[in-house]
């Protein structure tokens, strides 16, 4: 198949699935063609079956603000009729999905019939979507779509409660890539850089936005450090990133934690880390935590959300209520006090994210593009 993939090109959740999506597709034989504003940041290597289309936006004096919009429909429009791609998949209902249905009506026009699927990945639903400006858009968005899916139950059953949705919405969750080479070596050395022997390793990645609840990591984090070595990891960049070093530094513990700002180094940071830390306000799926989970790293997370449906309350982890730091941090030394404990933990973080491999997931999706295929060229 030729497919096209639409996403938000950034360290986000959304993009990072879309683009390893579209890496394990065309390492199956499909040809991925990526179309954005900018290269996405995990599509480091380009490949025969790989392609990438910028999305210019001209500068026009006319427009307050540049339609977006306008341009990624009008670019679809020419890559398909270039490529003859069979299938779009856009991720975020808004504004990919809306422009994608632009795309698929000027198509029309031409006489070409293209599918599109539609994926939901939580903030174009629970957030920008729910505002009343948007609302309308985001339901006639994903009510044209041929296929939808969401990344978790959680998030399905809030499009339902949130907007008037006549498509059937089919639960395709997250993945990780579990096959990737891990250089032991390189691991330990790098560790050493970072803790102490004797430390216990803490990490927490995210964008930092208020719905991730910083203050909550750090005061858990102060927490575990009173009864245990440790050192926190804070792995990203956002709006609540100051506050969170004031805290430290109010809190005293600026010496054991590390600010990284935004790294493409995630595997090698996660691989040396013994918990990690989500006590988000909620998730849609928590991919964050199943990539820490995929390198043998027990989560403390909130309840929230598609949370559940990722971290085993008990077994790769805990879940606790939002902002029961008390809990949290229980739970935290209850994980990291004891070798056995910690390695049970770790073991089963591991098995659990087996669970998500990509390899799992990806024919879900290529089960699905073919229904849509198919269903698009049967005779009306």
């Amino acid at each position: 198949m030729k497919i096209a993939i639409v996403c938000y090109p950034t360290f986000g959740g959304s993009g990072v699935v879309a683009t390893e999506l579209g890496l394990e597709l065309a390492h199956r034989g499909h040809e991925i063609h990526f179309i954005t504003y900018r290269q996405p940041v995990r599509l480091a290597l380009l490949s025969p079956n790989v392609h990438y289309h910028e999305v210019n936006v001209p500068e026009y004096p006319l427009f307050h603000y540049q339609p977006y919009e306008l341009a990624l429909s009008s670019k679809l429009v020419d890559m398909v009729k270039l490529y003859k791609i069979d299938l779009l998949h856009v991720h975020y209902a808004i504004p990919h999905a809306y422009a994608g249905y632009m795309a698929k009506q000027m198509l029309k026009d031409e006489g070409i019939i293209i599918p599109m699927v539609t994926t939901l990945h939580g903030t174009d639903i629970t957030l920008v979507g729910n505002h009343p400006f948007y609302k309308p858009a985001v339901s006639f968005s994903i009510n044209k779509s041929d296929v939808v899916t969401s990344v978790s139950q959680s998030l399905k059953d809030d499009t339902y409660k949130l907007f008037n949705i006549k498509k059937e919405i089919h639960v395709i969750p997250n993945f990780i890539e579990l096959n990737k080479h891990r250089n032991e070596s390189a691991i330990s050395c790098q560790r050493s850089v970072m803790a102490k022997k004797e430390e216990r390793i803490v990490t927490h990645i995210s964008n930092f936005r208020k719905v991730k609840r910083i203050p909550d990591i750090i005061k858990i984090f102060y927490k575990i450090q009173q009864q245990i070595p440790a050192k926190l990891m804070m792995v990203g960049d956002g709006p609540e990133k100051v506050k969170a070093e004031n805290l430290c530094a109010e809190l005293g513990i600026e010496d054991k934690v590390i600010f990284f700002g935004n790294s493409n180094e995630i595997d090698q940071i996660l691989s040396y880390s013994d918990l990690f830390l989500l006590p988000s306000e909620t998730e849609s799926f928590g991919l964050a935590a199943l990539e820490a989970m995929a390198w043998s790293v027990p989560v403390i997370s909130s309840n929230s959300g598609g949370l559940p449906e990722v971290n085993f309350d008990g077994v790769s982890g805990y879940l606790s209520d939002v902002g029961n730091i008390d809990e949290m941090a229980e739970n935290a030394i209850k994980i990291l006090e004891n070798e056995t404990t910690l390695a049970t933990f770790k073991a089963n973080a591991l098995d659990v994210a087996k669970q998500f491999d990509i390899k799992n997931i990806l024919p879900l999706y290529e089960k699905l593009y073919q229904e849509a295929i198919e269903k698009t060229h049967q005779p009306l």
